[in-house]
């Protein structure tokens, strides 16, 4: 889905491209006018005025956007990126409701929408490109993203008294091989040190294959990356220096289905919703299943929760009043994830 052609875009658009890439989405457009607001603070005073005129209508341009796809031309392309479920509306005067999050959290959302399109009469749903975090918070306090879905607690500090936060489920992070590694089930934390520090180079090294080992990282600021060190790796351990590191969780399990003896750390819900051929690896003997992830014997895991604007639409809280029913709670617990009871919430 690209953004609809909007009258006197390409002067605003000339100069957003200092600030950031090319935008070919909303979430894109988002983080630029997100990056020009910071560099406002310590530019020159007529700097910040023609950069000011420029964030007024690129806010404007980025809502109608936002808010009026069905004015799109129907030749349009849709983006592979993002997904659009349309339902008959009836007395709802919202087009649209803009959903968002981080890439570990796209699948969580897509089960959603999925299902709760299915009820009568619910109010169609847009998701828009994976970012991180602090966009789509930014994106919900500005309203020009409705519901967003972040794999942390909601920093105090992230909070200007406009948010509303609720944490919803929780998905084990998976270390997975491609099927072409036979022979390797279990991993050791030593195993596992030894292979993302690059001191242990070949799979026939663990009773697998006589291949080198090809291993798939994030970013250190990424939270699969964060839990592996967390849970396993340590704060010190270096990176193997042929890593090869994929900005998002996408790309990670797209490269690791597609490239033989490699290793990975993903969802466990997509894995399971979508039944990926990849082999699921045992961490120090306990398998990860929404079983062992909900008794805590299985400690690897990202809490994933859904942040909305206090002055939100009725629409939007209809959509979050389907996340926590127990047709909601039920379509995660289909898709993989464990859904937190609300007598767990504080923990």
């Amino acid at each position: 889905m690209k953004l609809c052609t909007l009258h006197n875009f390409g002067n605003t658009r000339s100069i957003l491209m200092k600030f950031g890439r090319n935008f070919d989405s909303e979430n894109s457009l988002l983080e630029l006018i997100f990056n020009a607001k910071n560099f406002m603070k310590t530019s020159h005073k007529r700097v910040k005025n023609f950069i000011r005129i420029a964030l007024s209508t690129s806010m404007i341009g980025a809502m109608i956007a936002l808010t009026s796809l069905s004015s799109c031309s129907s030749s349009s392309s849709t983006s592979t990126a993002s997904v659009e479920t349309e339902t008959t509306v009836q007395g709802n005067a919202q087009d649209s409701i803009k959903t968002g999050g981080s890439s570990s959290t796209v699948d969580f959302l897509n089960t959603l929408e999925t299902a709760y399109a299915a009820t009568a009469n619910s109010t169609p749903t847009t998701l828009l490109e994976p970012s991180q975090s602090e966009n789509i918070i930014a994106g919900i306090k500005q309203k020009l993203v409705d519901v967003g879905a972040i794999s942390k607690t909601l920093n105090p500090k992230d909070n200007d008294g406009t948010l509303e936060f609720r944490v919803v489920a929780k998905d084990a992070l998976l270390v997975a091989t491609h099927h072409s590694v036979s022979g390797v089930t279990n991993l050791t934390t030593t195993d596992l040190q030894a292979i993302y520090s690059g001191t242990l180079s070949n799979w026939q090294q663990l009773g697998g294959p006589d291949a080198e080992i090809v291993v798939l990282d994030r970013p250190e600021d990424e939270s699969a990356k964060r839990l592996l060190r967390q849970y396993y790796l340590g704060a010190d351990l270096p990176n193997a220096a042929n890593a090869v590191v994929l900005r998002k969780e996408g790309e990670l399990i797209e490269t690791l289905q597609s490239t033989p003896y490699s290793i990975g750390a993903f969802s466990l819900a997509y894995a399971f919703s979508h039944r990926l051929p990849v082999n699921h690896l045992k961490l120090n003997g306990v398998a990860p299943t929404s079983a062992t992830l909900t008794t805590g014997q299985y400690p690897m895991k990202r809490t994933i929760g859904v942040v909305w604007h206090k002055d939100a639409t009725e629409a939007t809280q209809a959509f979050i009043s389907y996340i926590f029913s127990p047709a909601g709670t039920d379509a995660l617990e289909r898709a993989g994830f464990a859904p937190i009871s609300p007598s767990a919430q504080g923990e």
